[in-house]
């Protein structure tokens, strides 16, 4: 553990350095490498815990903070597993940023005024993981808002950028508040802010479901939980590229654990009803987020959105958890809350791959919108099968890894039919439906981003003129690839690591087959399946090779070569012949767009004679900003206006008003006590 907190302390010593060295190249370089080793030098140790099960001290106190109070840092199995997926992206993050700043993908050159900030934001989102007290925790969660909101803010020059900011900041702040009231709850039993006291401190019904509540607000509105997401896709896409992938990929599973730590570990046994509020918020969470996905121009708005559906499939395996350990099923518990954990590995790995495949992209292009692009497969061909990679696994298709965790929720929901009470029974069918439908609508995301950007012709003289990007991003997304693959193929390896945690909060592991356990997983429950990544991949390889021998063995031999997106065209109609990414999103935009989210079509038509090109807009709205936000903020407008009124008061008032403040103070702690 002490090797742990000084990694963390090797961070916040290279943002010290960045900022005093300020922009060379030299200082780049040594910066993001020190932070890639120092983030591999956790993701080893949290590794080995996971493996061994002990790495010598687990609890470190430090006399840092506030005069009564010492940092104090601890590691087990739920830490560990999270260190080592925040740690895993912060590697491929930091190598890629090595590259990265010869071109920061804006049209800027060179990332001297955000390069102290990374370390930091490393380092901030650790020590969440390791914090073993409700001070350090949130000493670690305000570190890690306020240092990715000014990485943020370091591209606000961009359009949008300054108001992403400033809503990311809000909700950054609410969110901390609402976990601040969560922690207060939990330690007001004896006083003790550590969280070995507050596990000792039984929370009665009341109180327990209070902090549950304030849990899922504070931390699902960092997760990115609909209706707390609205910052989101406004904050992740303007940060810089490989910052996005943090934010995304890890950031969130941040969140997470904080939701894990307070709820499953914290607070105790659970009660069925937060299963179901848990559940049903997923479900919503996973198919307002593909499908917004589906609808954007904007590559890094469009995985931005995607993260929320995936936040949201997480969810729905937190929520069978929850459900299944209140009627004390936990060998179904164990299989929800292992999909789950296995989801925040997958998501982390090729999320982070596929924001460092844009950030390739717009280093080559200098362009987000998919509409500028086209025909890159020729000119990145290593970033094009990198991020065909990223895509599969994001899809749920086989046999990447996203398939397997999306498989084992699928499997935990088919088993939703034992619980006990019927509004969970209603709801988990119901959520497994809302789950089918964004899988697909994210595989159709996923054809439609990849077909637009990589495949047809170059539709700008940005994608034209692209070549590939430096050793260093290419390394990255590479291995990225090659790590979903593997985990895909091979996934018993990796659920045996989750195995301990699962223990640790649920009482029994998976049980994840028998036999060759190493090459199978099957899940044994009533009426559970089984998956073989190695015979599976054989089976697409051999079915391709067969394809291919056919099609050369019978077809025509003749070769021809034509233009693509011709159209029927015997003359080269040129590029804008070909679809494009509004076109690909027309028909779900036309079913959905226009209920869901206020879409609307707009056509400015050159009257005859006019020589002017003819303008088509479509404008879409976000339901929850019209649903939530904008009557909340009119109620916060017109109660702010009421009590205006006090700023005019006389000092008798303000003594009267201290004095009452006081009284009812001292009545709510009695009424506690």
């Amino acid at each position: 553990m002490s090797l742990i907190g000084s990694s963390i302390g090797l961070l916040l010593l290279l943002g010290l350095l960045a900022l005093i060295a300020g922009h060379c190249q030299r200082a780049t370089v040594f910066v993001y490498a020190a932070s890639a080793a120092a983030a591999a030098i956790i993701a080893y140790l949290a590794l080995s815990y996971l493996i061994m099960g002990s790495i010598g001290n687990e609890i470190v106190s430090y006399p840092i903070g506030l005069p009564w109070l010492r940092v104090q840092l601890g590691i087990d199995s739920l830490s560990a597993f999270f260190l080592f997926v925040v740690n895993l992206g912060a590697v491929a993050a930091s190598v890629f940023g090595i590259g990265y700043d010869k071109n920061d993908g804006h049209g800027s050159h060179g990332t001297g005024r955000f390069l102290p900030l990374f370390p930091l934001f490393l380092a901030g989102m650790n020590i969440v993981l390791v914090a073993s007290d409700a001070f350090t925790f949130l000493l670690g969660w305000e570190f890690m808002s306020l240092s990715s909101w000014l990485l943020v803010l370091s591209t606000h020059r961009e359009e949008g950028t300054s108001r992403a900011a400033n809503i990311y900041l809000v909700m950054a702040g609410f969110g901390t508040a609402a976990l601040l009231l969560a922690f207060g709850l939990l330690a007001a039993g004896n006083g003790d802010i550590t969280f070995a006291a507050m596990r000792a401190v039984p929370l009665s019904p009341l109180m327990a479901s209070v902090v549950f509540g304030l849990v899922l607000i504070g931390a699902g509105s960092k997760a990115g939980l609909v209706p707390l997401h609205v910052w989101l896709p406004l904050a992740h896409p303007a940060a810089p590229s490989h910052v996005s992938a943090l934010m995304s990929g890890v950031m969130t599973k941040v969140a997470i654990y904080g939701l894990i730590r307070i709820v499953f570990d914290l607070v105790g046994q659970p009660l069925w009803w937060w299963g179901m509020i848990v559940l049903v918020l997923g479900g919503i969470t996973a198919v307002l987020g593909v499908l917004q996905a589906m609808m954007q121009r904007d590559l890094k708005s469009m995985l931005a959105y995607s993260t929320v559906e995936n936040i949201g499939i997480i969810t729905i395996g937190l929520g069978l958890t929850l459900a299944f350990q209140a009627n004390g099923m936990k060998a179904l518990a164990a299989l929800a809350m292992t999909a789950a954990l296995f989801h925040v590995l997958n998501h982390a790995i090729f999320k982070s791959l596929l924001f460092l495949g844009v950030g390739c992209v717009l280093t080559a292009t200098h362009q987000r919108d998919m509409e500028k692009m086209g025909g890159l497969i020729h000119k990145m061909p290593i970033t094009a099968a990198a991020f065909l990679v990223g895509c599969i696994a994001i899809s749920g298709l086989p046999p990447m890894n996203g398939f397997v965790s999306e498989w084992l929720t699928f499997q935990a929901i088919l088993n939703g039919s034992d619980l006990v009470q019927w509004p969970v029974r209603v709801a988990v069918p119901v959520v497994g439906a809302l789950l089918a439908l964004a899988v697909a609508l994210a595989a159709g995301a996923f054809v439609r981003t990849y077909g637009v950007v990589f495949l047809g012709r170059a539709r700008s003289s940005h994608a034209s003129d692209a070549v590939e990007v430096s050793f260093s991003m290419k390394a990255s997304v590479a291995v990225l690839a090659l790590l979903c693959l593997v985990i895909g193929v091979l996934p018993t390896s990796v659920l045996s690591l989750i195995s301990p945690l699962i223990s640790q909060f649920v009482g029994v592991p998976l049980q994840v087959g028998s036999g060759l356990s190493w090459l199978t997983l099957t899940s044994e429950t009533d009426g559970g399946g089984s998956y073989n990544g190695v015979v599976l991949l054989v089976m697409v390889l051999a079915f391709m090779a067969g394809l291919i021998y056919t099609m050369h063995s019978f077809g025509n031999r003749t070769s021809r070569r034509s233009i693509p997106w011709g159209c029927g065209f015997t003359d080269d109609p040129g590029p804008v012949s070909q679809y494009t990414a509004s076109s690909f999103a027309q028909p779900i935009r036309r079913v959905f767009g226009a209920s869901l989210f206020s879409a609307r079509d707009h056509v400015d038509m050159p009257k005859p004679g006019e020589t002017r090109a003819a303008v088509f807009r479509v404008t879409m709205r976000d339901p929850v900003w019209d649903w939530v936000f904008t009557p909340l903020l009119g109620s916060i407008g017109a109660l702010t206006d009421k009590i205006n009124i006090l700023q005019s008061l006389t000092i008798r008032h303000y003594l009267g008003l201290m004095l009452a403040t006081l009284v009812v103070l001292i009545g709510v702690v009695a009424a506690i006590q």
